[in-house]
C-alpha cells in the first residue's frame, strides 16, 4: 500500500499531553549549507535528541541530534545522524527531488504553522547523499501525487564521515512556503523531527515525539518550535 495512504488509515488520536519544544536561534544573516556541526553558525547552538522508535520504544545505538537556526527569510535544521549502515539508493541525483526518498535512508521535517488545521502541513527530507523532496500534506484532502509535486525553494546539503559512521544533513527552508507571518522572535510552529535507516520491510524508524503509531503522520504528537532571539 503507498505509505501516504497506508498514514491516512492509521493516524489517530493520541492522549493529550504538553509537547516538547526546540528553540531556534537567531543569525543575523544567512550562512552557507556547510553540514557542518562545527562550523560556526552551528557549533554554540543547543538542539534537541531523538533515540526512540515511533511508539516509544528506545532505538539501540547513539541518539540523532537535530539544531536549528533562523534568520529573516530562512529557517535551517542540522541533523547529526549515527549510523551502523547506510542504506543509500543507486545513482542518486541531487539535481531534482526523489519520491519516495523515505524508502531509504533519510532525516525528515514535519512542520506545520496552522495550528486549527494541524492536518496540514509541510514534510522535508533529505538523504546522506544529499538527495531531497518536500510535499505540501493535507491528510483530509490528499494533494495529487500525495503532495511531493509541490515545491517550496528549500535547499540542502549533505555529508558522510564514513571513519565515525556518522552523517550529516542540513536544510534551509525558506519561512514563507512554512508561515505567512514574518519570522520573529516568539513565533511558533508544531513540528516533528524522523529518521528512517535500514532496507525495508524492516525499515528502522526513530521519532523525536513518539507517534504512538508505526508511521509519522500523526500532528498530534507534534512538538513546538519556538524562535529565539
Amino acid at each position: 500500500m503507498h505509505r501516504f495512504l497506508l498514514c491516512l488509515i492509521l493516524a489517530c488520536a493520541l492522549p493529550a499531553r504538553e509537547p516538547d519544544g526546540i528553540a531556534s536561534r537567531y543569525a543575523a544573516s544567512d550562512f552557507p549549507l556547510t553540514a557542518d556541526p562545527h562550523a560556526s553558525q552551528w557549533k554554540d547552538v543547543r538542539g534537541v535528541f531523538a533515540g526512540n522508535g515511533p511508539r516509544g520504544d528506545r532505538v539501540p545505538g547513539p541518539r540523532t541530534e537535530i539544531r536549528s537556526r533562523w534568520t529573516s527569510e530562512n529557517i535551517y535544521f542540522l541533523f547529526i545522524c549515527p549510523y551502523r549502515e547506510l542504506n543509500l539508493k543507486p545513482n542518486p541525483t541531487q539535481n531534482t527531488e526523489t519520491n519516495h526518498l523515505w524508502d531509504w535512508d533519510v532525516a525528515e521535517v514535519f512542520v506545520g504553522s496552522d495550528f486549527e488545521h494541524i492536518r496540514q502541513y509541510k514534510e522535508f527530507e533529505i538523504s546522506p547523499q544529499g538527495e531531497w523532496v518536500d510535499l505540501d500534506i493535507d491528510l483530509d484532502n490528499p494533494k495529487p501525487e500525495g503532495g511531493w509535486l509541490w515545491n517550496s525553494g528549500f535547499a540542502s546539503k549533505a555529508r558522510i564521515e564514513a571513519a565515525k559512521k556518522v552523517w550529516y544533513g542540513e536544510m534551509r527552508i525558506p519561512v514563507q512556503s512554512i508561515d505567512r507571518r514574518p519570522p520573529a522572535p516568539g513565533l511558533q510552529m508544531r513540528i516533528n523531527f524522523y529518521r528512517g535507516q535500514g532496507p525495508a520491510p524492516r525499515h528502522q524508524s526513530i521519532a523525536w515525539q513518539p507517534t504512538g503509531q508505526p508511521n509519522f503522520h500523526v500532528p498530534q504528537a507534534f512538538g513546538l518550535l519556538t524562535l529565539v532571539k
